[in-house]
């Protein structure tokens, strides 16, 4: 791209080599055993933890990179970049470590994250149940205290990394009576007596992200497990959102820019009636059009990541970055697709991967729907 990126510094651009290096090494020729499994190897998680790619932000002392966003958001951009699918490492280091790193007791944060760093342990948040989608206030889980335990009953859905996770950070009411007041953060470890993962779900793509539901029959914790305040779930959960909004504007960003890439390099190359897709007027006007709008979607994202970087960025501003990057991205994908013809429907380049996988950007982290009715508000 064009654009001159200031947003990063020397040290953010040396983890970018060792994150493509790892990406393009370790992970591209595993896609399709990943896409066959339904999920990615554990052996992978173990050497990105090796390759300090996990947790980058997690302070040193904990084990993690002791870096900033910066760092994460230089993770993403190469993932992305490189085209691997599936490996939900976001949810993992992005989305649910900060819970406990900033959330956490003394106690909690020494005992959990350094494995969690090493990718021994593996992270998910359960927030969706069926039925309730985006609105967080109408979970039905429910954490009974009883003792010095909570008992935890319910379900959860579209939970990524549902089938590796170890540990999964779950969204509860424990006062169910209150509304969004009566909601709380409980950890709840994998091997615990009554939880059981359902079935895998089947996605339109991103086949090797090993999306599942997950069920809580009276599965007890101790009270130990709760992160931050008893009923202050809800504003825990709107104090981390932006990052995660961000962090998906950041990947949208990066795909688009490398699918650009890859469809200039397609259309100088193929031929149709004695000439070339790029000779056309259309292509030529077509991916102007998409040119325009990565150049856009970069300057806004990159100023939104100073701004994080910064500890600026308000719960509005992640909204406006996730819903013009993903609005924009979708609709760039879909034109340089029909530029590809039929090819652009196979599954063997690049541009049907990422038609197929960046859809559903659209929906997590908030709906556009959401995210458009959040905006409106302090208009």
């Amino acid at each position: 791209m064009e654009v001159k990126r200031n947003v990063y510094r020397e040290d953010h651009e040396m983890l970018r080599e060792t994150a493509r290096r790892f990406f393009e090494r370790e992970c591209l020729p595993r896609q399709a055993k990943w896409d066959e499994a339904g999920c990615v190897d554990r052996e992978t998680w173990l050497k990105a933890g090796r390759e300090g790619l996990l947790c980058v932000t997690v302070p040193e002392e904990y084990g993690g990179g002791g870096g900033d966003f910066g760092h994460s958001a230089i993770v993403a951009e190469e993932l992305h970049r490189a085209g691997v699918s599936g490996f939900s490492y976001s949810v993992h280091s992005d989305i649910t470590a900060p819970y406990i790193v900033r959330l956490g007791t003394e106690e909690q944060k020494r005992n959990w994250l350094p494995p969690i760093c090493r990718g021994e342990k593996i992270l998910a948040i359960a927030m969706t149940e069926p039925g309730t989608g985006s609105d967080l206030k109408s979970i039905r889980t429910t954490a009974v205290r009883d003792g010095d335990d909570y008992v935890i009953n319910g379900s959860k859905t579209f939970i990524s990394n549902g089938l590796n996770c170890d540990m999964v950070v779950v969204v509860c009411k424990t006062d169910p009576s209150a509304g969004a007041k009566g909601v709380s953060l409980i950890m709840v470890e994998t091997d615990r007596e009554g939880f059981r993962r359902g079935r895998k779900l089947e996605k339109v793509g991103q086949a090797a992200a090993d999306t599942a539901e997950l069920f809580f029959d009276n599965v007890r914790v101790p009270a130990t497990n709760l992160i931050g305040n008893e009923n202050g779930g809800f504003i825990h959960l709107m104090e981390e959102l932006p990052q995660e909004r961000l962090i998906i504007a950041v990947y949208c960003a990066a795909k688009l820019e490398r699918q650009l890439e890859l469809t200039l390099q397609y259309v100088k190359d193929r031929r149709a009636f004695n000439q070339t897709v790029w000779d056309f007027q259309n292509t030529k006007f077509k991916l102007a059009d998409v040119k325009a709008q990565a150049v856009a979607v970069r300057t806004l994202v990159d100023y939104y990541i100073r701004e994080h970087m910064e500890r600026r960025l308000t719960l509005q501003e992640a909204a406006i970055a996730k819903l013009f990057a993903t609005e924009a991205m979708w609709k760039c994908i879909d034109e340089m697709v029909q530029l590809h013809g039929g090819y652009g429907y196979m599954l063997e380049y690049p541009i049907a991967r990422a038609f197929a996988d960046m859809r559903v950007t659209r929906i997590f982290g908030g709906t556009s729907e959401v995210l458009r009715d959040l905006i409106s508000r302090r208009l």
